[in-house]
């Protein structure tokens, strides 16, 4: 079920990956672009590269990611944990080996990303709604 623009609840998307010495910039720029897509700004430098956006379409792909991959309950969880003191911003971890073939996957620990991971942050004043959208249809346990 799409959200429609109106209720859309505005968010700062930011995701950054270290490019390593043994990696091209320019391969790490298409692993973001294939997660999030044009809906944003990407920038490109020798030693990471980053996508910016405050368009919650950018998470599109992804949303479909952890529902296709049955992993909408871990990512809640994983936002959920790594939510800010201030709770209007939090992270999650994704695999940056498997994005370059248009994967979200995603890591517990910086470790499980042999190049090391993609950070994907998020902010929004309405933090709550934005993790709704992007995990909706999540399993909840029988003891929430």
């Amino acid at each position: 079920m799409a959200v429609a623009p109106e209720t859309q609840p505005a968010v700062e998307i930011a995701a950054e990956a270290e490019v390593k010495k043994t990696e091209a910039a320019s391969k790490v720029a298409a692993a973001l672009r294939k997660l999030f897509g044009e809906g944003g700004e990407l920038r490109v430098e020798p030693d990471r590269v980053m996508f910016v956006s405050s368009d919650l379409g950018a998470l599109r792909y992804l949303k479909d990611q952890f529902r296709d991959r049955r992993v909408r309950s871990s990512a809640r969880r994983l936002l959920l944990t790594n939510r800010g003191e201030d709770s209007s911003q939090t992270f999650v971890l994704l695999n940056k080996q498997a994005a370059t073939v248009g994967i979200g996957a995603l890591c517990d620990d910086p470790s499980e990303s042999a190049l090391g991971p993609i950070v994907l942050r998020l902010r929004s004043d309405n933090l709550d709604s934005v993790i709704d959208w992007l995990t909706a249809g999540y399993e909840r346990s029988s003891t929430s």
